[in-house]
């Protein structure tokens, strides 16, 4: 249960893509390159920004972007902190600023951010990848996208090692047949 890099996750989110095609939902949800925008990233917030623009410019109708970066725009925690705030939220709010701009839209002038409280939390700060991960794959198998009721109000559902261990034999498992 080490720290997962990002590209540890992009090699999922190709996984979960591949669940996707088979869903027949790929018009439903898409993804965001982590590497792009988080932590640890190439060029400063107003790139990150640009990068989550350019990438919603791609948008279907109604398609939801799983942007994995720990945190309308739906914001799970897994370490159970408070709505974000400072840069991440700053990057996420120019991004769609910056969409409505390029796409002429006008509307409401700021994001309307909702924490999803009832998100399994995770054990410690170092599970983080495979918490998102997994959520990233429950958001997917759930087929009518209704993981914002589950999630929306405070639970005590927790991950299993074994819920987290699937996750880890489906990376394993899509590693070894992509390189065969």
């Amino acid at each position: 249960m080490r720290e997962v890099t990002g590209n540890c996750i992009v090699v999922y989110q190709r996984y979960l893509l591949d669940l996707l095609t088979r869903y027949k939902m790929l018009d439903m949800v898409a993804f965001v390159d982590p590497s792009m925008i988080g932590a640890i990233r190439y060029g400063d917030g107003h790139a990150q920004s640009q990068h989550i623009k350019d990438r919603l410019l791609t948008a279907k109708p109604n398609q939801i972007f799983l942007l994995p970066y720990n945190a309308d725009v739906y914001f799970m925690d897994p370490l159970k902190r408070r709505l974000p705030t400072g840069e991440w939220r700053s990057i996420v709010d120019t991004a769609i600023a910056m969409y409505n701009a390029h796409k002429g839209k006008k509307g409401r002038s700021s994001v309307l951010w909702k924490n999803l409280a009832g998100i399994p939390p995770q054990p410690s700060s170092t599970e983080c990848g495979y918490f998102v991960m997994r959520y990233m794959r429950d958001i997917i198998e759930d087929k009518d996208l209704s993981f914002v009721r589950k999630w929306e109000r405070r639970s005590n559902y927790m991950y299993s090692q074994e819920d987290i261990d699937v996750i880890r034999n489906e990376w394993a498992k899509f590693v070894v047949k992509s390189y065969m």
